[in-house]
């Protein structure tokens, strides 16, 4: 009833006396199951917070609390490391996260090793974050560490973990195995018009020739009988050179071409301490293999606390971590060459046998590619060997990192202290590109260096006081400065590589492409919180933060924001005391404003540098039009909440419902080219988000030995665009080829836009009547010859990526020394668009565009001999069934996009899945007394073990292309890793 827990600022306060949600998850949560991004480690602990994370060796997490409330800003969790703000920036390229290309270089919080995690608050709403600023109103994941502590001599604690990953083969594309390359019967010459023709081999006798140049599955039925000439038999000098072999199914499908990952993670601690002073110095390593030929993560990572007590009123502590982090071999995202998934989803021959492709180039260093242009150049025509483009067109990264901070306490008085703080965030990292001569695309090489810092000061006065027996006051007042720089440079090949092989940005055939940046800003703030307690029955909370900052205009830079909060115990009211079922209750009750500030250098506008030629400095104006006269963001909520204990504390609720409305959203909105710009930064739109949560804990069986706990956590909001602008009702905020994600006026946060179906409801005396709503589950309209009608409109709404509600069931066992929990993790609705479902149809790849149709007959077949398919649910105009059958033999009939509709390839995202199993054995202090061993445990732990339930085919639901505001894409996506391993925990 007395739990104590970290708030804002890291000021320690009791839960009961606080009138906002606070959620707190404890450091065993995300350092028994160890993700290389610690952040995936909070799915399913927190209601309010949504997670997607990539399926990419150390790619990014999308963290979410309450939704989404900024249109075109950040909208993600800040994270503060004991009072400290860590920068979370996600450095990929622009066009990364839409799915044009590029690597997922990760969100920068996950550098927080998460062996020296005590235990994470979730501040959720604003009234929680209040006192950390702008940055704050998306709510905060407060980290606290661990820390040194009193004893006897030295502690020392040794964690290590070994796991190993293999892929959830329900998450990757499923091949059809019936038939080979092709687009179709195109080849004329042979009784197989899917083959070309001729005599290959010279020997007077023309010969079957696998189409290489062909990135699609449309060709001759298998037939192990028939012996042709593969891609291989194409290459002088080697074995294989003019050989025929069997036309087969390869034998190695692309499942082949996955490793097994493994994971080593080494963690040693000492700590101790006396009467005046502690300390912990910690080290962590990393060595990580991923699922991709060449692809590893290492990192290490120093952490060193202490403090020291001067004397009875002046202490002094400090805690700084170093870590080094690098990584060769990220995986390509995207509709892109460097992702080898484009290929193996989307465009592919399914009798390519991958274990041919491991050489990836000749003794002579010529690329082997499957996807010759022609037998003559040997060139590839539109993919690279999947292993050369692992091996030779890799990226490699780099990243130190210090952050830490160095504070004093000066106690004035009984209750009264005084806090000065100095922290910092610092890093400096690199990318480096390379595209290999011979590949598809231009040979390249690139490389992207970044340092980021920020300085934190601090100055702090807190007050805690009994005023009288009934009447209790906590309170603080303080000042915040921050100073924030980042400067990149850019370089870059261009027209390719001079020398093959040789990397670096001078190595160009033509003068090198360069760019530079510096952004720098600051802010300036103060602020204020007291908290009245009458009788531990009543609390009230004042709080208010005022901010000056650099990106808003001079005269009118500062903008004020306050909030109230109240808690009352009701199981403290006479009426209730003597409940016995009732061990505790309470109401809270909260409205709080928050501000945010607008990007820097967004106010005036500048030229922009190009390129120089012929010696003369060329500059243009910025694409955008700056503004000004912009104002902050405001953002408005009001939260309500009831917790009760029953029982003993034996089932606990934990019940909030909120409303948030941002005003003044700050965005480029799009304007006129005729005024020299593409793009205005303007202060508009409303967006609300609506929710309710539930934290619920019980203890259903306590007897004896055995206790089984059960946590729930079960969340739902709703999100919608309330207005824009008089002139504008749609913010386009990504597209891939025929779909966009959208902020559209009476929708929620990101609508999927795009071709729609036309609907049996839609027919008027047999004619189409777009302007009447669609219903959905009504049956679908063809024409004549039985191919979809589609909707007039490309943009219509098909879906939506805001799911109904997620939820995250644990439930956990203890026998004496042996101790177990699983995690469920659960999302209903939400939308996700697939674009290797709609090309890996259209190319006869997928399973689905292979076997018999409802007649029983090969699909494949001709329509003449009862082949081809026909849609399902559908109906002519004049709304008689459908009859028609479309052909299904080669390129372009039933499975392909130009014939169907984008709403196709929408697809329901809901999942249920097996997140976490550990199992956990602790020796008996028995067994261990007469070692130096103060305790010892063995653990067995698991993720992402199983896709219990969900929607789709090829792929899983949860996939994304990085974290950001553009999600529910799906091109290109990777396979789930599914990881397990052991972990030996000993302290001496």
């Amino acid at each position: 009833l007395d739990e104590v827990v970290v708030t804002a600022l890291g000021v320690s306060r009791e839960k009961k006396s606080l009138g906002y949600a606070v959620q707190e998850v404890s450091g065993d949560a995300v350092n028994e199951v160890r993700e290389t991004n610690f952040v995936n480690s909070l799915s399913g602990k927190v209601a309010g917070v949504q997670i997607r994370q990539s399926n990419t060796m150390g790619g990014s997490a999308n963290i979410l609390i309450r939704g989404t409330t900024s249109l075109t800003g950040n909208n993600q969790a800040l994270f503060v490391v004991d009072g400290v703000p860590i920068d979370n920036t996600i450095n990929n390229d622009a066009g990364q996260g839409q799915g044009s290309g590029g690597y997922d270089y990760g969100n920068a919080a996950m550098d927080i090793n998460p062996d020296d995690i005590e235990s994470i608050s979730v501040l959720k709403g604003a009234a929680a974050t209040v006192l950390y600023g702008s940055r704050a109103s998306n709510g905060v994941i407060l980290i606290t560490t661990k820390k040194g502590r009193k004893g006897k001599g030295i502690g020392i604690t040794v964690n290590s973990g070994f796991v190993m990953s293999m892929i959830d083969k329900t998450t990757m594309p499923e091949h059809q195995t019936e038939y080979g390359a092709g687009y179709g019967p195109y080849y004329s010459g042979s009784d197989i018009p899917q083959f070309l023709y001729d005599d290959l081999d010279g020997d007077g006798t023309m010969d079957y020739i696998v189409p290489t140049s062909e990135d699609a599955s449309w060709g001759a039925k298998y037939d192990p009988s028939l012996m042709v000439f593969h891609w291989d038999a194409m290459i002088p000098g080697e074995d294989g050179y003019l050989k025929k072999r069997a036309w087969t199914a390869g034998e190695n499908g692309i499942d082949y071409f996955f490793q097994t990952g493994m994971k080593f993670t080494n963690n040693i601690a000492i700590d101790g301490g006396n009467d005046k002073a502690t300390f912990r110095l910690s080290y962590t390593n990393v060595d990580e293999t991923g699922l991709l030929p060449n692809s590893s993560i290492k990192k290490n990572t120093v952490n060193f606390s202490g403090d020291y007590k001067f004397t009875d009123k002046l202490s002094v502590a400090a805690n700084v971590s170093y870590i080094n982090s690098g990584a060769v071999g990220r995986y390509g995202t995207g509709y892109d060459g460097g992702n080898v998934m484009q290929s193996f989803g989307q465009w592919y021959q399914t009798n390519i046998d991958m274990a041919r492709l491991e050489q990836y180039e000749t003794a002579e260093g010529m690329h082997r590619s499957w996807n010759w242009a022609d037998p003559a150049t040997l060139v590839p025509m539109f993919f690279d060997n999947p292993y050369w483009v692992r091996n030779k067109n890799y990226e490699d990264d780099n990243r130190d990192r210090v952050f830490g901070y160095v504070k004093a306490n000066y106690k004035i008085a009984e209750g009264i202290e005084f806090v000065g703080r100095v922290s910092t965030d610092y890093y400096t990292e690199y990318q480096n590109e390379r595209i290999a001569m011979q590949s598809n695309d231009q040979s390249k090489f690139s490389k992207n260096v970044r340092t980021m810092n920020e300085m934190n000061v601090d100055l702090m006065l807190k007050i805690s006081k009994h005023l009288s027996d009934d009447l209790s006051l906590n309170g603080l007042v303080g000042t915040n400065v921050r100073r924030n720089t980042i400067q990149s440079t850019y370089a870059s090949t261009v027209g390719g590589l001079l020398i093959p092989d040789v990397y670096y940005a001078l190595n160009s055939v033509a003068p090198v492409a360069s760019a530079e940046s510096y952004v720098e800003r600051g802010m300036n703030s103060a602020f204020a919180n007291m908290s009245l307690g009458y009788s531990n029955l009543i609390y009230v909370d004042f709080a208010a933060r005022m901010d000056q900052s650099s990106t808003l205009p001079e005269d009118n830079n500062t903008y004020f924001y306050p909030s109230i909060s109240t808690s009352i115990i009701l199981s403290e009211i006479e009426a209730l005391k003597n409940l016995s079922f009732l061990s505790f209750a309470k109401m809270r009750l909260n409205y709080a404003q928050v501000g945010s500030d607008a990007p820097a250098y967004s106010l005036a506008s500048t030229y922009t540098h190009n390129p120089n030629w012929n010696s003369l400095g060329m500059f243009s104006v910025n694409s955008t039009l700056m503004n000004p006269e912009l104002k902050p963001e405001q953002t408005k909520s009001l939260e309500a909440g009831l917790e009760m204990n029953f029982f003993n504390s034996r089932l606990g609720i934990d019940f909030s419902v909120y409303k948030t409305n941002t005003f003044d959203q700050i965005m480029p909105l799009t304007i006129s080219n005729a005024s020299g710009y593409y793009y205005q930064f303007i202060n508009a739109g409303e967006l609300e988000n609506k929710g309710i949560e539930l934290a619920l804990n019980a203890t259903p069986v306590m007897a004896g030995d055995f206790t089984w706990n059960v946590n729930v956590n079960w969340f739902a909001n709703r999100n919608e665009l309330i207005s824009l602008t008089p002139e504008v009702s749609n913010y386009l905020m990504g597209s891939l080829w025929d779909v966009s994600i959208n902020a559209a006026e009476g929708e929620a946060y990101g609508a999927i836009k795009g071709r729609d179906f036309i609907y049996a409801n839609q027919l008027v005396n047999g004619v189409v009547d777009e302007s009447i709503d669609a219903d959905r589950d009504a049956a679908r309209v063809v024409d004549a010859d039985g191919y979809y009608l589609k909707s007039a409109k490309k943009d219509e709404v098909i879906g939506n990526i805001t799911p109904d509600w997620n939820a995250g069931v644990t439930n956990s066992f203890s026998y004496k020394s042996i101790s177990m929990s699983f995690l469920i993790d659960i999302q209903k609705g939400g939308d996700i668009y697939s674009l290797n479902t709609k090309y890996g149809q259209a190319t006869g790849v997928y399973a689905e565009t292979a076997g018999l149709n409802d007649k029983g007959n090969p699909m494949r077949d001709h329509l003449d001999d009862g082949g081809g398919m026909r849609y399902p649910n559908t109906v002519y105009a004049d709304g008689s069934e459908n009859t028609s059958y479309v052909r299904a033999s080669h390129w372009g009939g039933y499975w392909y996009y130009n014939n169907i509709p984008t709403a196709n390839y929408v697809f329901d995202a809901s999942y249920v899945k097996l997140r976490e199993v550990s199992l956990t054995y602790t020796l008996p202090k028995s067994l261990i007394d007469k070692t130096p061993f103060t305790n010892i445990s063995v653990s067995a732990v698991g993720r992402n073990l199983a896709i219990l339930f969900d929607n789709v085919t090829h792929f899983d639901p949860e996939t994304g292309q990085s974290a950001g505001n553009v999600q529910g894409l799906e091109s290109g996506a990777y396979p789930t890793a599914r990881t397990f391993g052991f972990n030996i925990k000993l302290g001496l």
